[in-house]
């Protein structure tokens, strides 16, 4: 297989994750980070656009923690690669999910040459499978006017939805019953946006409106179904051009 193999580190202290991407020669093993999340939510709402093969998680994170966020992922995305991170106070925890279809949990601080032992047996077990990220090779027959109709279902279920923190496009997919590449190609061309961006500029529209009811920013994010402050903190600043409380201020002036 040509292509690099994949990997998002997913955890909520930002040394942790510039560490591991400084520890690994990610090139020397066919590999490379695509991309990093600080909390699930943020990586639910992410991973679609990066996917990735292999994720990092840490157990311990705030508003959706590791194991949450395993639960949903696996789900949707049955042949991700996932190794949980965690401290050893949170070691028999993570162990007693072993209902998960986790590929291996390492301890923190985690060691250079186990975390290469790991991820070289990742690589041996996704160089066995076919089952990838790459786009399928059939798609369904759709006539022009039935995915038009599809896209127009989609902005409405999305609409009626988008509190929903777990939503986003392999759960869409999975509702309307096509595959995500294909949805996410097809939602695209009718669009003009990717499915992310259209559900993030949608949750920061609806934010603007609740904003000007004076509404606290933990209160706001969590009704557009982003209940992590930080990762909507970011989001509304760039659709917004200014800070939450700016805006909220802006609004009197």
């Amino acid at each position: 297989m040509d292509r690099k193999y994949r990997v998002m580190i997913i955890d909520d202290e930002e040394s942790a994750r510039k560490l591991m991407r400084a520890a690994i020669n990610w090139g020397e093993l066919g590999m490379e980070v695509v991309g990093e999340a600080a909390s699930g939510i943020e990586a639910i709402n992410v991973i679609d656009d990066l996917k990735p093969d292999i994720a990092f998680v840490d157990i311990s994170m705030p508003f959706m923690d590791g194991i949450e966020f395993t639960q949903t992922a696996t789900d949707r995305y049955p042949n991700l690669v996932i190794i949980i991170m965690t401290a050893i106070n949170q070691f028999e925890y993570a162990r007693r999910c072993v209902s998960l279809p986790v590929f291996d949990y390492m301890l923190k601080p985690m060691v250079r040459t186990e975390i290469t032992k790991v991820l070289e047996r990742a690589k041996k077990m996704l160089d066995a499978s076919n089952d990838t990220w790459e786009e399928p090779k059939s798609e369904p027959a759709v006539s022009s006017a039935e995915e038009n109709n599809t896209t127009e279902l989609i902005k409405k279920y999305v609409e009626d939805n988008f509190a929903d923190s777990k939503l986003n496009l392999a759960y869409i997919a999975q509702h309307f019953g096509f595959s995500a590449s294909y949805l996410s190609r097809k939602f695209k061309q009718e669009t003009g946006s990717n499915f992310i961006e259209y559900l993030t500029n949608l949750r920061m529209k609806k934010a603007m409106q609740i904003a000007r009811a004076n509404v606290k920013m933990y209160q706001a994010a969590a009704e557009v179904g982003i209940p992590d402050p930080n990762y909507f903190s970011r989001c509304f600043k760039k659709y917004a051009g200014m800070s939450y409380s700016e805006y909220v201020s802006s609004k009197y002036e």
